[in-house]
């Protein structure tokens, strides 16, 4: 049913894409090591040489400046970004900026895609997705107090946000508020693009987070927060319809990059087996690390077919928010075991600082708890088999 062989074109794709990877990408490991990323000018040649090879935004249409080569291909080529954490943010598809071009591609206005889409996807306007608040579950959005009330011909926003990617260096943020509170509750809220710096936006602090390798995980608060009645994105009450729109392609392109930190990890696992001896012998010749590696390669293999098969209904625009839920949390769980594994066979080394293992341990253990909790997606799919399973033949099920 499902054929993932690469096409000639992919296969050109993901070739560019190894050997940027392989002559930029690792080689400046060393500086985001050290400093969360390149210097900006070593940062822009590095973008530079991805344009250069028309790389850049894989994850949006032509149209809008990408590569618009579909969900697939965008997996295979997360596949190889997802290996180094620099990646994303010199091939321009890091979040939160590539769920929000994808937003303002989707639901802004011409003035919106001149003022914010464009500078955006040029690399120049960080972003940042103000949804998360302290005071409730951020698994349901509908139950947000943040308010904006349209006043004057502007938005007037009053609320508490946190855990907001990137808030502390966005160039513009999107908000989700609460315009219409006695609407029904998928309802209730709308996105409104404010502006950095606006009066009545402020920054409490970033977030010290477990496996935070980017950094700027902020608290923020909006304290009579005006911007202009036509910085609403999208039509009103239209904010958690477009928070799905979202954060959908947002958790499967986690995923994807899960996947290139799996092989990764994996590799290095591979290594380690093959040379280091304990008593006489490789590790790999002890029958537990052979399992270690035999049940890893279990994982990564799975995880990768049930992101494809997502990927190639995501393409043929079918319903797939089962099939994400259901790739989220095993690829999460995933994740976490296959790296697990590998810092177990690096033994002392593998806890230290000297290979990424360390920082793709902590990121791991986060990968269940961002993007929706195991337990809310689990429920999703557990709910979706338990209703279909009603009506479907039993040959079918």
């Amino acid at each position: 049913m499902y054929d993932f062989s690469p096409s000639p074109e992919q296969l050109d794709i993901l070739a560019r894409t190894s050997h940027l990877m392989a002559d930029h990408i690792y080689p400046a490991e060393a500086s985001f090591w050290e400093h969360g990323e390149p210097p900006g000018e070593r940062l822009r040649e590095l973008q530079a040489a991805v344009k250069a090879e028309g790389l850049w935004a894989p994850h949006l249409p032509r149209e809008a400046g990408g590569m618009g080569t579909g969900y697939v291909t965008l997996a295979l080529m997360n596949e190889i970004l997802g290996r180094s954490p620099l990646a994303p943010r010199v091939f321009g598809s890091n979040a939160p900026d590539s769920g929000n071009q994808e937003l303002l591609w989707l639901a802004g206005t011409p003035e919106q895609m001149d003022r914010y889409l464009r500078p955006s996807v040029d690399g120049l306007a960080p972003s940042a997705f103000a949804m998360t608040e302290p005071e409730h579950s951020g698994s349901d959005p509908t139950t947000l107090s943040t308010s904006a009330v349209l006043e004057d011909g502007s938005w007037v926003i009053n609320g508490h946000k946190w855990f907001i990617t990137g808030a502390s260096q966005a160039v513009f943020l999107i908000v989700m508020a609460v315009t219409d509170a006695d609407a029904a509750p998928h309802q209730r809220a709308s996105m409104i693009v404010v502006d950095g710096g606006t009066p009545g936006l402020e920054i409490v602090r970033d977030i010290p987070v477990m496996g935070d390798s980017l950094g700027g995980h902020a608290e923020l608060y909006f304290r009579d927060c005006r911007v202009p009645a036509g910085n609403l994105l999208g039509e009103r009450g239209q904010g958690f319809k477009l928070a799905q729109a979202r954060l959908g392609p947002g958790r499967i392109t986690h995923v994807m990059r899960w996947i290139g930190v799996m092989w990764r990890s994996f590799e290095m696992m591979l290594e380690r087996a093959r040379t280091r001896e304990s008593r006489g012998q490789t590790l790999g010749e002890f029958q537990a690390v052979r399992h270690a590696i035999a049940d890893s390669h279990a994982d990564i293999e799975s995880s990768r077919l049930l992101t494809l098969q997502a990927a190639w209904k995501m393409d043929r625009h079918e319903d797939v928010r089962t099939d994400i839920s259901l790739v989220k949390f095993y690829a999460a769980n995933a994740l976490q075991r296959v790296v697990d594994r590998a810092l177990q066979v690096h033994g002392a080394l593998g806890i230290s600082r000297d290979t990424p293992l360390e920082m793709f341990y902590r990121e791991a253990r986060a990968a269940r708890i961002y993007d929706g909790v195991d337990e809310v997606h689990r429920d999703v799919v557990g709910r979706h088999l338990l209703r279909v399973s009603q009506t479907a033949e039993p040959e079918n099920r």
